[in-house]
């Protein structure tokens, strides 16, 4: 049987081209990552590898996902992409570097900053930031 377009068993996740190549780097780190995420839900999904596309990353699984593994698979995507610039932990994100992100998403093409974005931690200890 041949069938157009993505399998179920493709979890398809957009994302800029300097996100793609970081991500692709550690895309064997990744997979085991995700796979103990999924682990720990209970989850009888399992990644087998993820391959660069175009516009993203597809990350294929060994059965079709369900909700709750699509949410552990996108909860890991968004913390293992690295806002740090050049991946340097050593550089802080600033307001300049949001603000090239902002221009790169075309979902504020029509936005206008009316002043410069601040970066703030949410906590001492935390990973987070708001901007």
């Amino acid at each position: 049987m041949t069938t157009k377009g993505p399998s179920c068993k493709q979890v398809i996740i957009p994302m800029s081209n300097n996100n793609i190549v970081k991500f692709m780097k550690n895309s064997s780190m990744h997979v085991a990552n995700i796979n103990r995420n999924l682990r720990n839900i209970k989850s009888e999904v399992a990644v087998d590898f993820i391959q660069a596309e175009p516009v993203g990353i597809t990350i294929i699984t060994n059965k079709v996902s369900q909700a709750s593994d699509l949410t552990t698979i996108e909860n890991y995507i968004k913390k293992g992409i690295s806002y740090f610039p050049n991946g340097n932990l050593q550089e802080r994100l600033n307001s300049s570097d949001v603000e090239n992100i902002i221009k790169q998403n075309h979902i504020f093409n029509n936005v206008t900053l009316v002043s410069k974005p601040r970066v703030i931690k949410v906590s001492p200890k935390s990973d987070m930031a708001i901007v």
